[in-house]
């Protein structure tokens, strides 16, 4: 069996343009609109789901992860939220990488709605449980918070989670049906 090596005179210049609009896009809607949340360890809800989203339904897997995370994980970077930046990166590429598989798998291509919905779900789910877990190890490590208290004070944040997926769903889904319908993205 052959492997096949990534390297980078095989990456071409479209999808790396692609992921950077793509990580630009997501990180310009997360900074754009957001409000701080968190009791002890701060956090922001934001319209940059609905970027990762997007880019889900539009380049498909690696190219989502890779825009998803790098665009997310630059604004903790440049915010008060670094903290977060690298469970960003993680919960974030994840997020979009699952959204991707999904949207495009067996038949589908990115083009069905309730397909769509599905994929943006199943990130969105990956996402609540990743960054809940993230809110339990910050509150025990940089606050001495007990594991079990930490535990139920990460809860707090789950219903803010729980609408930014939604708004990111409402948003991404008709913008990449729109796109799609208008093939301004080319795989």
């Amino acid at each position: 069996m052959e492997s096949k090596k990534t390297t980078l005179s095989s990456v071409k210049v479209q999808d790396m343009v692609q992921i950077a609009l793509m990580a630009a896009m997501t990180y310009i809607a997360t900074a754009v609109i957001n409000i701080p949340s968190g009791v002890i360890v701060k956090g922001v809800v934001h319209l940059g789901d609905s970027m990762v989203f997007l880019a889900a339904i539009l380049l498909g897997g690696r190219k989502a992860f890779l825009s998803s995370a790098i665009g997310m994980c630059l604004f903790d970077l440049l915010s008060p939220y670094a903290i977060w930046a690298p469970f960003t990166f993680v919960i974030k590429g994840f997020m979009g990488y699952i959204a991707a598989v999904v949207a495009y798998r067996s038949s589908y291509t990115g083009n069905s709605t309730l397909n769509n919905v599905l994929a943006c779900a199943l990130g969105g789910i990956w996402m609540i449980a990743g960054y809940y877990a993230a809110g339990v190890i910050l509150m025990h490590f940089t606050t001495n918070v007990a594991f079990n208290q930490a535990f139920i004070l990460a809860s707090a944040e789950i219903p803010g989670n729980i609408a930014q997926v939604l708004v990111g769903m409402v948003i991404a889904i008709p913008l990449g049906k729109i796109f799609k319908k208008a093939n301004l993205i080319r795989k």
